[in-house]
């Protein structure tokens, strides 16, 4: 009897880590993919919204996009297991990950109230993943748009080029 309950809750679990993945994946494939600049380590301008002219400005620093994506992270984790998880499109597989650290010199503006920042994040057996985040500033409340697994223990999978003054990914 204790066998198949205990199969009962590993399957039941597993099927709510593969809802979760697929839902975060649904909501990553169904955001517009911004054009990304050569060097994020420049550090972006203070984000300007027509509609506050008279208003104090809302500046996007490095501090706000660190404390967004870790409070995105943690959050995430928090409702799976204690894993921030990923899909891996290499693999089709989910990762279970861990931060490590936000770099923190790496901050760019992408677009219009669309932000970039690298993190790095660690799986169960210790392997390193560079994942990229995209985060949208609405009036100061930033919000992850897309993540993408950039490298995998220091491999990139993709890089980007310029093509008439537009970033592309590669």
């Amino acid at each position: 009897m204790h066998s198949i309950q205990s199969r009962i809750r590993k399957v039941a679990s597993i099927s709510i880590m593969a809802a979760a993945i697929l839902f975060t994946t649904n909501m990553t494939l169904a955001q517009e993919h911004p054009e990304h600049p050569e060097h994020p380590e420049h550090p972006a301008k203070p984000a300007k919204h027509a509609h506050m002219e008279h208003a104090a400005v809302p500046m996007v620093d490095m501090a706000m996009m660190s404390k967004a994506i870790t409070s995105h992270i943690n959050s995430d984790a928090a409702l799976k297991g204690g894993y921030y998880l990923v899909l891996d499109p290499k693999t089709n597989l989910p990762l279970q990950l861990n931060l490590v650290k936000v770099h923190e010199d790496r901050l760019s503006k992408v677009g219009d109230n669309l932000y970039f920042a690298c993190t790095d994040l660690e799986d169960r057996k210790g392997k390193i993943y560079d994942l990229d985040f995209f985060m949208k500033d609405d009036d100061g409340d930033l919000k992850v748009s897309e993540v993408m697994v950039h490298k995998e223990d220091g491999e990139a999978r993709y890089s980007w080029y310029e093509s008439d003054g537009t970033w592309k990914r590669k």
